[in-house]
């Protein structure tokens, strides 16, 4: 008698499609259960995956969590301006709703453990650990164990008639949500290797994009993007319609040596159009609306909950101070920001807000509302310690 069952989070790629026989192969595991998430991948990676985990598998679920993952956890990274080493994070914000949903089916299929395709050099291993531990249920994780190299799986599929979405002339690897899209491996693991214009498919390239720029109108209610050009649409329309726009003007490129939580250096490249923009707009609103205080700790507090979202920490106490914090500095961040998208760039052309801090006729030269004679005083004190220390 074997293991019984186990739940495997399922993208019909290269890793997780071998791990359906190597689970039952080399684990002794009588029965396999496929999860597919959707959070945004293209409607024919979700049928692709639907597809092959009804084909191979004992049972197949494919879960709809599109709007969940905008509303939970793409909102909750605008309004705490995420981005890890200088780029929007993407794949680290869906892995723990996608290992949660696993977790779930595991219980209800009365499974004590949960398998997962990631390697045991990425971040990702780390991510659906976490989770999956944290709910009680074993880990198991036939790529890491079995210390594996993708010319093997390749050839293991084509051994056992499954078909991936790979060759060994192209053997990248890529992970998609609305928010962001990375691609990596194969000749990419060369950092001086120019990047083919195949990988990219959201975005134009610069010089191939519109020679006319567009110009774009974002609404914010307490930090969260609610219309574009003045309709209003919900969490994931908005992004899915900012990604085309600001994609098809060549906005939203990176490609970057990245720090894993390991310790090692990647090489990455990502396309979140709509990530970039909303992001920028965001953090300019901020800037109007928010005390200089405010900004600065703030700037403190996105850091360090860019760190523990990249993790896939979300469990972590300090995770969840950071999001009170966060959440309640954004109630006065609404507003509108206008920007231009132009062959890979983009500028905010004007913000207003309700709320805004700015005041026309205080900073205005031509207002005598502020006697300016009031500021000497202040300038006399102005540096005082280090005048001093000057004198010495």
């Amino acid at each position: 008698m074997g293991k019984g069952t186990i739940v495997l989070a399922f993208s019909g790629g290269l890793d997780t499609s071998i791990c359906v026989p190597l689970l039952k192969e080399r684990y002794g595991y009588d029965r396999v259960v496929t999860v597919a998430v959707d959070v945004g991948q293209t409607e024919a990676d979700i049928r692709m995956a639907t597809e092959k985990g009804e084909r191979i598998a004992d049972r197949h679920v494919t879960i709809d969590a599109r709007d969940r993952f905008v509303n939970e956890h793409v909102l909750r990274a605008i309004r705490a301006n995420g981005s890890y080493e200088g780029y929007p994070m993407g794949t680290s914000l869906a892995r723990p709703l996608i290992a949660g949903e696993c977790v779930r089916i595991a219980k209800e299929e009365g499974a004590a453990a949960v398998a997962h395709g990631c390697t045991g050099k990425g971040n990702d291993q780390l991510r659906f650990d976490f989770i999956i531990r944290a709910s009680g249920l074993e880990v198991v994780a036939p790529i890491r164990e079995q210390n594996l190299t993708r010319e093997w799986e390749m050839d293991y599929a084509a051994e056992h008639g499954i078909p991936v979405p790979v060759a060994k002339a192209k053997p990248w690897s890529m992970d998609e949500n609305c928010w962001s899209r990375s691609i990596e491996g194969g000749r990419l693991e060369d950092p001086a290797y120019h990047p083919p214009e195949e990988i990219w498919h959201w975005t134009t390239a610069p010089e191939a994009a519109p020679d006319t720029p567009a110009e774009v109108s974002i609404t914010f209610e307490e930090g969260v993007p609610v219309a574009l050009d003045g309709a209003l649409m919900k969490g994931f329309d908005l992004v899915m319609a900012l990604n085309r726009l600001a994609g098809a003007h060549g906005v939203g490129r990176n490609d970057m040596i990245e720090d894993r939580v390991l310790g090692l250096k990647a090489r990455e490249c990502y396309e979140h159009p709509a990530a970039t923009v909303l992001l920028a707009a965001h953090r300019d609103l901020e800037r109007l609306v928010l005390t200089r205080q405010e900004i600065a700790f703030k700037a403190c507090v996105d850091e360090k909950w860019s760190e523990l979202a990249y993790m896939g920490l979300v469990y972590e106490p300090l995770y969840c101070a950071l999001n009170a914090f966060v959440d309640e500095t954004q109630s006065v961040v609404s507003g509108t920001v206008d920007l231009r998208l132009f062959k890979g760039g983009f500028q905010v052309l004007g913000r207003s807000s309700p709320f805004a801090l700015y005041s026309g006729d205080l900073v205005s030269f031509d207002s005598t509302t502020l006697d300016q004679c009031s500021a000497i005083g202040f300038s006399e004190y102005f540096g005082l310690q280090a005048r001093m220390r000057r004198r010495t």
